[in-house]
């Protein structure tokens, strides 16, 4: 790890930064193209060329209404991930949560419950938003058991709402409030 490496926000384990031009030089690119890493979202209908991944990175250092960071295992400095708040609505004080975890080799080993709490935090103690949500595939089990361990409650469902494979899932809701979180470790 580089020493005194400075990240956006960022605990023992990840560290959440901005995204960077040279991403795209690395995996980056074969996430979106990636059945499997894409399987319960709205990606991979397109094939993603490095020039659009280019223009998305970007356009995202100049939102007001998303913060999209790059998710980096600080033991090795990896892009392993991406997580963001979108549609931030700050009239209603809300925000969408958003993954993808590329790295199929860092799955399972906790870093988007990681980066999910800090950017949660930022949210509720830097942002001043009062609800977080989102919205998985009815067979995403691994997100549904990421929200629930962070506190989300499950609020509802839009039926049939995404279509993969050939067919329709329904999509959960799932949402958090300021008042439900704790800011304790996962």
């Amino acid at each position: 790890m580089a020493a005194g490496k400075i990240y956006f926000l960022e605990d023992a384990d990840v560290g959440l930064r901005t995204l960077e031009e040279a991403d795209a030089d690395g995996n980056y690119q074969n996430w979106f193209n990636d059945a499997q890493v894409c399987k319960y979202n709205s990606h991979h209908r397109f094939a993603m060329a490095k020039e659009e991944l280019l223009a998305f990175i970007r356009s995202s250092h100049n939102l007001r209404d998303a913060l999209i960071l790059a998710v980096e295992k600080k033991e090795t400095e990896a892009h392993i991930g991406n997580i963001s708040l979108q549609n931030i609505n700050y009239f209603d004080r809300a925000a969408e949560i958003s993954f993808i975890f590329g790295d199929k080799a860092n799955w399972g080993q906790g870093y988007a419950a990681k980066a999910a709490r800090l950017l949660i935090n930022h949210a509720f103690l830097q942002l001043g938003l009062r609800r977080i949500f989102f919205g998985t595939s009815a067979a995403n089990l691994a997100m549904q058991k990421v929200g629930e361990k962070l506190g989300f409650r499950r609020e509802g469902v839009r039926r049939e709402a995404l279509f993969k494979d050939g067919r329709f899932y329904d999509i959960y809701e799932y949402g958090l409030l300021k008042e439900e979180w704790e800011c304790g470790d996962v």
